[in-house]
């Protein structure tokens, strides 16, 4: 018995709920398949499947072999997708998803030297800081800024960025700086809508306890860069990513404030729809991205 094909086989008689069916599906006639079941069953001594008339149901031990076999056929069509991509040239339209801040300030200055790279590859980059849905709006891939990651499609790490709550010196003047998370309240804030956190602001001290400061927003935006701005004219507190005021830091022009408590950092993700028969083009965009991002991101590197 070729074990392989009589899992193959009798996965597909699960998934498409009938012989006939799982026959159609693999090219092949309803006996070869009740008899690659009945073989299997034979082998492993124990029912697969309870059988009647015009259905079937799982046993137990049918429904855990089952996940098995779908994972490893799952894990074998990956390993050949892999192979067969490798193999191609990466060419052709590939659309990308970013947000907007991170899109211009670290992933525009990548765009020549991969097209130098990859000249038959035709970059569409689209820059918007919604959530996008990569199957129905026809992205190949996207870049996204989480803390979370994703349940519903493949991620790859890419880089990481810390959150840190700050100020400008000439509103740290006026007002000074708060000590404590509680004192965030007593203070003009500038948020960013699409935080998942509202007006709460997580911070987690030297122990490890969380301290939620519930903060009053003098002004509010859908863009980091915006909110950026009115820290730096003095505004207000705001928390942002080191990738989008890393620069600002070092140049002295935000000052980090309640350096002892400390917001959850957050990931760079590339998200692409499934592993599963993975373009060459997708696959050579990820790895460049990695590679551009490997190791202390440029955002943190210090002078």
């Amino acid at each position: 018995m070729d074990r392989f094909r009589a899992f193959e086989v009798f996965a597909a008689v699960v998934s498409k709920g009938s012989f006939n069916q799982a026959a159609q599906a693999l090219s092949t006639s309803p006996a070869n398949v009740t008899r690659y079941v009945a073989e299997l069953e034979a082998y492993l001594d124990t029912r697969l499947l309870n059988r009647t008339s015009r259905k079937f149901s799982l046993t137990e031990s049918g429904a855990a072999l089952y996940e098995r076999c779908r994972s490893i056929l799952e894990d074998v069509a990956e390993a050949e997708a892999i192979t067969a991509s490798s193999t191609l040239r990466p060419r052709g339209r590939l659309r990308i998803n970013a947000p907007l801040s991170f899109g211009i300030q670290h992933l525009a200055p990548l765009w020549p030297r991969f097209a130098a790279q990859y000249p038959e590859i035709e970059l569409d980059v689209s820059l918007i800081d919604r959530v996008v849905d990569l199957v129905e709006e026809g992205y190949d891939l996207a870049i996204r800024i989480s803390r979370a990651g994703t349940t519903t499609h493949v991620a790859r790490k890419l880089a990481a960025s810390r959150n840190i709550v700050c100020a400008s010196p000439d509103y740290l003047r006026a007002h000074g700086a708060p000590a404590t998370p509680a004192d965030l309240a007593r203070h003009a804030c500038i948020g960013y809508s699409h935080a998942v956190t509202g007006n709460d602001w997580h911070l987690v001290d030297t122990k490890g306890d969380v301290h939620i400061a519930k903060v009053r927003y003098a002004m509010i935006s859908n863009n980091g860069d915006t909110a950026r701005a009115a820290a730096l004219a003095g505004m207000g507190i705001i928390w942002q990513p080191t990738f989008l005021i890393g620069a600002d830091l070092r140049a002295g022009r935000l000052v980090e404030i309640l350096p002892d408590y400390r917001m959850p950092d957050i990931d760079i993700l590339a998200l692409y729809p499934s592993r599963r028969h993975l373009s060459a083009k997708v696959r050579v965009m990820v790895d460049f991205m990695a590679a551009s991002f490997a190791g202390t991101p440029p955002w943190d590197v210090t002078p």
